[in-house]
């Protein structure tokens, strides 16, 4: 199976967005998903990771969940 982890800024205010992203991953694939994990982080950092491999990264993506659902979609 599948791990997923989003990792995301806690003093930014990112945990709204993770929970949005974790939300919408479980809808889709979570009959196909091992975990989808939130993991705290810090200095701005907002990233979607599959199986250890950094799929979305706010530093370089635009914030859009269709997109990161899209990616991870092709991942698994």
């Amino acid at each position: 199976m599948t791990t997923v982890e989003i990792e995301y800024c806690v003093p930014c205010g990112f945990l709204d967005r993770a929970e949005a992203i974790q939300h919408a991953l479980l809808e889709q694939f979570g009959d196909r998903l091992d975990r989808v994990a939130l993991v705290t982080g810090d200095h701005g950092v907002l990233t979607v990771a599959v199986d250890g491999d950094v799929l979305w990264d706010k530093s370089e993506d635009d914030y859009d969940v269709d997109e990161i659902t899209r990616r991870v979609r092709e991942a698994i």
